[in-house]
């Protein structure tokens, strides 16, 4: 029961990254809001979830990984239900905000709770479930949000996608409380404020402009951000580099790079989710404004991607410790294919999308997405020691989140930039292009996976 609920807990700040993807629309409508307003209620929750999420598995070391789990939780239920009640477009946004700061407090401890808490085989099946309930929660969010919407529950429209996570939350809560054990490291250490600071000023230099470039007509503000990133970025490094040959714990220890397994795997998480979210809101735009699909339709059109990717990361486990990190590769291949599919079902039946035309590209591609994403979890984390489990999930899954963030500014602005010049389906393949190519960046990256990392994971 304690696994069943950190990997509730996992599942909800993912589902609500991609939850409003295909809400967009109906809330542009009913608050009046502009492009500019609408990518801000994506991006700041993204960005404040990436910029916090380092800080909060530190904090998890020091105070307690479940207290600091029931309340990232509570925190987002209250959260949840201020975006759910928002009465105009920028406190939505501020909520939104508020909500990926919650979520920041809550994810970290999951990861870090399997670490600290399993060994051995039931570590590498816990994270083996981590891996399936992330991929499946990033699909199952977009699907989700064209129900709810098309549903209208009680007249409550959009609003139903924050407000449906309330009683989730408190059940989420009431099982916490009782089945979570609480672990923390045994020499926390204080939190690092410059390093924390700076992290936050890197990551809101790059992701700030370009979620928001595009929709402002690329102010003079987006060019000196850019312009700062670089230098933000070695300062940052400087500062944790001091601390920590000093003997400090930084926010981000340099040293924890030297593990292999972990250097590798955030290199080759970057390129995938990019193109995961990238896809995941480049499709939920083209099917609805240019296919003409309501909600739910377009949602329905990913539902055989979720039900392979769930199946095939369950198998997961045993083809690993068959074949390691060919596996890695194989997956690239496949995903290579099903978008391949994809992009061929668009040229060729365009405007008449929907579930068949797409189903072979969608339910090829979540085969191979299944094939990678939860071994490279395992990857990234089968070194680092328990005492930094909370660091080393954060760095995770502040590189993950930054990258879904980068997927929606950087393949979704190509998207809606290329649309006016080429039409929404000569667009929506080329961007499907682009991404396969950083599909053949993860299956180059994945060669050099040597096997030895992957053991030390393995069932």
């Amino acid at each position: 029961m304690g696994l069943f609920t950190v990997l509730l807990g996992a599942a909800l700040p993912l589902v609500d990254f991609f939850i409003v993807n295909v809400a967009l629309p109906t809330i542009g409508r009913d608050l009046a809001a502009g492009a500019a307003v609408l990518e801000l209620v994506v991006a700041g929750y993204g960005v404040s979830y990436a910029v916090l999420l380092v800080l909060g598995g530190r904090l998890g070391d020091m105070l307690g990984r479940r207290r600091l789990f029931l309340l990232g939780m509570a925190a987002f239920g209250i959260t949840s239900l201020a975006c759910g009640i928002a009465p105009n477009a920028w406190s939505l946004v501020a909520a939104r905000v508020a909500q990926g700061a919650a979520a920041a407090l809550m994810l970290p401890q999951v990861l870090a709770t399997i670490q600290a808490a399993t060994t051995g085989t039931r570590r590498a099946r816990a994270m083996g479930l981590y891996g399936a309930t992330a991929g499946l929660s990033m699909v199952a969010g977009q699907i989700l949000g064209g129900v709810l919407v098309a549903w209208d529950i009680a007249g409550t429209g959009w609003r139903s996608v924050f407000l449906v996570n309330v009683p989730v939350v408190l059940a989420g809560l009431f099982l916490g409380a009782r089945a979570v054990p609480e672990t923390r490291s045994q020499r926390p250490e204080p939190v690092d404020v410059v390093g924390t600071l700076l992290l936050a000023t890197t990551l809101l230099t790059l992701l700030a402009p370009l979620t928001e470039g595009r929709a402002t007509g690329w102010p003079l503000w987006t060019w000196l951000s850019l312009a700062a990133f670089p230098f933000s970025a070695y300062a940052f490094y400087r500062v944790e580099l001091r601390a920590d040959r000093k003997g400090r714990t930084p926010l981000v220890p340099p040293s924890l790079f030297r593990l292999l397994s972990l250097r590798r795997g955030l290199v080759m998480i970057v390129p995938f989710s990019i193109g995961f979210s990238g896809f995941m809101f480049v499709i939920a735009v083209a099917l609805q404004q240019g296919a003409r699909l309501g909600p739910v339709s377009a949602g329905l059109t990913l539902v055989p991607m979720a039900v392979v990717f769930f199946a095939a990361s369950l198998a997961g486990p045993r083809f690993v410790a068959r074949y390691g990190t060919r596996v890695v590769t194989a997956g690239g291949l496949v995903q290579g294919l099903g978008v391949a599919l994809i992009a061929l079902a668009t040229w060729r039946d365009w405007p008449h999308l929907g579930v068949l035309p797409l189903m072979p590209g969608v339910a090829v591609a979540g085969l191979g997405q299944a094939l990678q994403l939860p071994v490279l979890f395992r990857i990234i984390l089968s070194e680092v020691p328990a005492a930094r489990a909370g660091v080393g999930g954060g760095v995770m899954i502040t590189t993950q989140q930054s990258a879904l963030a980068l997927g929606v500014a950087t393949l979704g602005s190509l998207f809606l930039g290329l649309v006016p010049a080429l039409g929404m389906r000569d667009a929506l393949v080329t961007t499907l292009l682009v991404q396969l190519a950083g599909i053949a960046l993860t299956v180059l990256l994945s060669l050099r996976l040597p096997r030895r990392i992957l053991d030390q994971a393995a069932p």
